[in-house]
């Protein structure tokens, strides 16, 4: 789970006591309180001298540093540090931290809980029907691959990507064991940013008990799944097993920036891009949004003085580290939510704050203006994708927007038959973590599911396991696979071989080969790597919604 500590090449710098310069003037006294912790953003162009000199004039501690992008995590008892803070020059923002991304049950449970929806009637899947001659065993349950022609007639054909083109899969955490997903597991390449969040504020769970040493988890350790069912839609190998990707042989890289309970912190968020840039990412999925705040108001009158200065600090924050992973020739793709709104318009949120930083602190209800930002899917340079079922319909939890969301793509609708009643079979089938689901409860004895979301395939003696989902979360990475088959073709296959990356609208299918420089594909997706000897874009003049299927 944790706060892994980063190699010297990637320029992050763990503090753990820096001195005021000798002219500094001597620290005034502050009010103290229970030990706190915030991230502090750095004006551009300060120097980390005086920016060292602040945070400890402001009474706070650096225990860790991003300086890439100048971002650091503090912590202090001064129970006035946020406008301390403020009141230092080289400071450009502050935000309290804590947990973000997955709210209380009480508040914030819809979005998740359109994700776990579970088919109607019976304990058990039905058996998956007969695949096709050189398809893996499940294929026939992947109608959303069938959609995109990712399929051994369809673009498995052409192209199934480079090993070289690499994927970071920001979320929960990857089983890198799973049989599935091991062989394009770059173990090497892989870390985690984040540290286990046994409590909240008020006492309630949160990440549970630590399992390992200091609270982090290994880099390819998945106590959540969520992360493990994306990295298998982009990537699990057509080997014989189980499902296949829709880029199943480009290399996963997990580049953990979310808990156990499946929240965020904003400080991994930043630490992960930037790292994705500094170590050749072509693509990341960002199946999550950055919280406590669903979308961040700069100068909503409903919310505090410090809430909204935290809003414009994770803003700010997270755009920083969206500029510095796409300078560097990473394509940013994430979901576009699971509130059912158009993000285009004026919103009505009452699940923000949606994790108590301090005691007491709960939700509220207010007004959201269209100027007020979901982060990371609507930072500059990023592709959101909404979701689709197997009607090619929007799905009907998913959020939209004409200038918003830039691609649709399956994501599951459980609910998109005749009936209305879920059927699993209408969710998306990826890689399940055996371990999490003995834990669960979900299987019997011998080990064969006993819940109609689960599947167990075999071939031979390796078993894998295998669940039903559905949301946007789902939707993205069927669009980073599209994404990193172009990389794939562009990069290392111009003047080598002619690939396509088969993509369909509502009318039909477009099919866009690029055996060379490319200029602009239907979708508008931007590209930060290609081409031969530098950087390409694929860029579209305007955000519309193009299907990927």
């Amino acid at each position: 789970m944790r706060r892994a500590l980063l190699s010297a090449a990637c320029a992050v710098v763990t503090t753990t006591a820096l001195a005021l310069p000798a002219s500094a003037a001597p620290n005034p006294v502050h009010k103290q309180g229970p030990e706190s912790e915030y991230v502090v953003l750095y004006k551009e162009g300060a120097s980390l001298g005086k920016a060292h000199a602040a945070v400890k004039a402001a009474g706070g501690r650096i225990v860790h540093e991003n300086t890439d992008v100048g971002v650091a995590t503090v912590r202090t008892e001064n129970a006035k540090f946020t406008q301390a803070a403020m009141g230092q020059r080289v400071i450009d923002g502050v935000a309290h931290n804590r947990v973000i991304g997955n709210a209380p049950k009480a508040a914030k449970g819809a979005g998740k809980a359109v994700e776990r929806v579970k088919g109607a009637g019976g304990r058990k899947a039905a058996p998956p029907g007969k695949p096709e001659k050189g398809a893996d065993p499940l294929a026939d349950l992947q109608w959303d691959m069938k959609q995109m022609h990712a399929t051994v007639k369809g673009s498995y054909k052409h192209e199934r990507g480079d090993k070289r083109v690499l994927v970071g899969v920001l979320d929960t955490g990857v089983d890198g064991n799973h049989p599935d997903i091991k062989p394009n597991f770059n173990r090497g390449l892989s870390r985690n940013f984040t540290t286990d969040v046994p409590k909240d504020a008020d006492g309630n769970e949160v990440d549970g008990p630590c399992e390992f040493t200091s609270c982090v988890d290994p880099n390819d350790w998945d106590d959540n799944d969520h992360g493990t069912h994306v990295a298998s839609e982009i990537a699990s190998p057509l080997n014989g097993l189980g499902t296949a990707g829709v880029a199943p042989n480009v290399s996963l890289v997990n580049l953990r920036v979310g808990q156990d309970s499946g929240q965020f912190y904003l400080g991994p968020t930043v630490d992960g891009l930037t790292y994705a840039g500094k170590h050749g990412i072509d693509v990341v999925n960002m199946s999550y949004y950055i919280d406590p705040w669903l979308w961040n108001c700069g100068n909503n009158p409903a919310d505090s003085a410090n809430d909204r200065l935290e809003q414009r600090t994770i803003i700010k924050a997270t755009q920083r580290a969206l500029d510095f992973a796409h300078e560097r020739g990473v394509t940013l793709i994430s979901a576009a939510g699971n509130d059912l709104v158009d993000y285009t318009k004026t919103n009505i949120d009452e699940t923000s704050p949606d994790f108590p930083s301090v005691p007491g602190e709960k939700p509220y209800r207010r007004t959201v203006p269209a100027s007020c930002v979901s982060m990371p899917s609507e930072g500059r340079n990023v592709i959101p994708v909404s979701a689709t079922g197997i009607s090619k319909r929007k799905s009907y939890y998913s959020s939209f927007g004409n200038g918003y969301v830039a691609v649709a793509a399956p994501g599951g609708d459980k609910a998109d038959n005749a009936s209305g009643k879920p059927d699993d079979k209408l969710g998306i089938w990826a890689a399940y973590p055996a371990r999490l689901a003995k834990e669960r409860g979900e299987l019997n004895a011998d080990g064969t599911p006993k819940v109609p979301n689960v599947i167990r395939q075999c071939t031979g003696k390796t078993c894998g396991y295998y669940q039903s989902i559905q949301g946007t979360s789902m939707a993205s990475p069927h669009a980073v696979g599209v994404a990193a088959l172009i990389v794939s073709t562009v990069e290392y296959g111009y003047g080598q071989r002619a690939g396509t990356a088969t993509r369909s609208n509502t009318s039909g299918t477009l099919t866009t080969a690029v055996p060379g420089p490319p200029t602009t594909t239907a979708a508008g997706i931007v590209l930060g790597r290609g081409g031969a000897g530098g950087r390409r874009c694929l860029s579209g003049a305007s955000r519309g919604t193009e299907y990927v299927g």
